[in-house]
């Protein structure tokens, strides 16, 4: 993920006390559903998940983040979150994400699409901003792969900010659904990690099959989709550093058909 990393699993991987962090608190418009702002704070409903995910943010000098879920229904959900984070400028802080959820043991061949809709906005102090905005999916041969990493990764970037590129390197340029994308190439430990990043700016809303995309890594890079299973399908924002700043999701809908 945005530099492709992933969830960790919290129990194997314990996060130390912090010093006490300054509350954030979410726009005044309306009252949110729920507001998760412990480290791994949870949702589900009608279909779809959100997490906090501060999975990195011990390598933050200061900081915090919440969540909050605003509308849901089994057509889809809307969420913010805002944050902001100083230090280490490299390394990603957070990974808060909406997913769809799905039965297991749906492998990639087997898939004949995945219609995605989002709309999303960032606003705050966005100058100083290191962050991307990027869809998020694993696929594992194992079906019952834990949903924190997987053999492959598939990164769709909406957009990027202050500099931040993901693992790898840039190796072809693709036009897939009319639009044109840097495909980048890259290892996350074991797990190879595709990313394509859009070429003509960011991408505030996208509206497509997002099965496309693994049929071009199948047909052009090799990916084995008959053996490879997907584990997860998430929407989302990797934060590095700056902030206050608050992403905007007022419409996330998707299927696994």
């Amino acid at each position: 993920m945005g530099s492709c990393f992933s969830t960790p699993d919290p129990e194997h991987n314990p996060s130390p006390t912090l010093p006490a962090r300054p509350q954030l608190c979410p726009p005044t418009e309306h009252k949110p559903l729920q507001t998760l702002s412990d480290l791994y704070a949870y949702w589900c409903g009608d279909s779809y998940e959100l997490i906090n995910n501060l999975w990195g943010r011990d390598a933050a000098t200061s900081g915090s983040q919440a969540t909050y879920l605003d509308s849901t229904s089994p057509s889809g959900i809307a969420w913010r979150t805002t944050w902001t984070w100083t230090g280490a400028p490299n390394n990603v802080k957070s990974y808060p994400y909406a997913g769809r959820q799905f039965p297991r043991g749906k492998l990639i061949c087997g898939i004949e699409s995945m219609p995605t809709e989002v709309k999303w906005g960032y606003e705050g102090n966005t100058n100083n901003m290191r962050a991307n905005v990027a869809f998020d999916l694993f696929t594992a041969r194992d079906p019952e792969h834990a949903n924190h990493g997987g053999d492959f990764e598939l990164m769709i970037w909406l957009a990027r900010y202050g500099g931040v590129c993901p693992i790898g390197k840039c190796v072809a340029q693709v036009r897939i659904q009319g639009r044109r994308w840097e495909l980048w190439d890259g290892y996350n430990g074991e797990m190879r990690v595709w990313s394509f990043l859009p070429s003509e700016g960011e991408i505030q809303e996208f509206e497509g099959d997002v099965r496309e995309f693994f049929e071009y890594l199948e047909r052009e890079r090799g990916f084995p989709a008959g053996e490879q299973n997907l584990i997860v399908f998430q929407i989302g924002t990797e934060c590095f550093t700056g902030g206050p700043a608050t992403f905007a999701c007022t419409q996330f809908s998707a299927d696994v058909i």
